[in-house]
């Protein structure tokens, strides 16, 4: 095969990509590739852990929910988050004090891991590209997700790609087990609680403001990637439900989904539509707020299947969950969504009749609060953050065990990847 020559249309096709990437050009969901590749070349990592983010800034909602057992991960073992676009390493650069770079070249990214200490890789989704750092075999790969919830990705085929999976609690090893197929549940997740429960509630804690009036917190999902996972009852219940709290004197926090409208422009609309129903007056639309103070300020969550009804059990308050009018929307049911009240579209417009029930006598409390360690764990404060840091570092003494013991049979150890 004869060499191939760096041609001029080769030249021109390389110079228009730089092009679009510098001037952000590229189609949305596409990393920029401005990697800091030239810099990094021949330097090491610090510290013992890497946390891989792929992602456009549309994802940020899913490394942001980690932010704060990030930085207490960094002081125990040291982190580098790793990008593959530029505006987003930057964004993250003012958000969180830990190392940031950008990767664009994925021998870059091998070098970098092969010649620093890295021991641990951390995950907050699924994306394809993550695959780039899979490769490595001198780390531990752990995916983290960006929460817990019933809906179908929790379960997704896509986890063993990981050697390890951090859940909350003992319910999302069930579900792994009840839903997934293959795959060795009981070994292969750690159940860590929900460590951001527990630093994001210290921030929180001294700066929240109650008022006498009950306010219910409605925090919708998204409309989801495809109609198996559309959960949202953003176009199907919102209106209704609203008007019905609104008339009853609730007072209303609206928190949406960061990516609702990004894929159905309708989501988008229904969002507007219920900004202008509760703008003025004492209602709050919390688009960058954090979720504990909307928690702290409020009396009792409608939510649909999504990671935020799990969270908010540790608050021990009352909640609802909708159920989805898709009739292709599969969840992956576990008993919480047997135990908590379901709000159905055609029920919307009663909705104050049923938190009313919900706020005075509160039927399913007792439930609730034994569902509470199956879900997260210990909620003690602190404890779920310590679990966390515990499962990071024993599972570092794990990697150092294993890479010995193959550097010294395979006579690859200097190698970080299978090809």
């Amino acid at each position: 095969m004869q060499p191939r020559e760096n041609t001029l249309n080769r030249r021109i096709r390389s110079a228009g990509g730089k092009f679009l990437r510098r001037f952000g050009m590229l189609p949305g969901g596409m990393p920029d590739g401005l990697g800091d590749d030239e810099s990094l070349r021949g330097t090491t990592l610090s510290g013992d852990v890497i946390l891989y983010f792929p992602d456009t800034a549309d994802s940020l909602y899913q490394l942001r929910g980690w932010y704060g057992p990030l930085r207490e991960l960094h002081r125990a073992q040291g982190l580098t988050i790793i990008c593959m676009d530029s505006r987003v390493a930057a964004t993250i650069r003012g958000e969180i004090d830990v190392p940031v770079v950008t990767v664009a070249q994925d021998a870059t990214l091998d070098a970098l891991i092969s010649n620093s200490r890295t021991k641990l890789i951390l995950y907050v989704n699924y994306n394809p590209l993550n695959m780039a750092p899979l490769r490595a075999r001198s780390a531990l790969h752990v995916s983290l997700l960006h929460g817990d919830s019933d809906k179908g990705v929790s379960v997704s085929n896509q986890v063993k790609a990981y050697d390890y999976s951090f859940v909350a609690g003992q319910a999302a090893i069930d579900r792994f087990a009840r839903y997934t197929s293959l795959f060795d549940a009981a070994s292969r997740c750690i159940a860590v609680g929900r460590p951001a429960l527990d630093t994001d509630r210290a921030q929180v804690s001294s700066s929240s403001q109650r008022g006498d009036q009950p306010v219910v917190l409605y925090a919708p999902t998204w409309e989801g990637g495809q109609a198996s996972v559309a959960y949202s009852s953003l176009r199907t219940h919102a209106d209704p439900m609203l008007r019905s709290l609104l008339a009853a004197g609730y007072r209303v926090i609206y928190r949406p989904h960061p990516l609702t409208g990004v894929r159905v422009p309708e989501f988008g609309e229904a969002d507007r539509a219920v900004r202008d129903l509760l703008e003025g007056g004492w209602h709050t639309i919390s688009d960058n707020r954090p979720l504990q103070l909307d928690f702290v300020e409020s009396d009792l969550l409608i939510c649909d299947v999504s990671a935020v009804a799990n969270d908010w059990l540790a608050t021990g308050k009352p909640a609802i969950v909708t159920r989805s009018a898709g009739l292709e929307a599969q969840d992956a049911a576990t008993r919480m969504l047997e135990v908590l009240p379901r709000l159905d579209a055609a029920d919307a417009e009663t909705t104050a009749e049923l938190v009313a029930e919900q706020l005075e006598v509160d039927p399913h409390r007792e439930e609730r609060r034994l569902l509470t360690e199956y879900y997260l764990g210990d909620t003690t404060p602190g404890a779920s953050l310590e679990r966390f840091l515990a499962a990071c570092r024993d599972l570092s003494a794990q990697r150092d065990a294993l890479w010995s013991r193959i550097e010294g049979s395979d006579g690859m150890g200097h190698l970080p990847r299978v090809d």
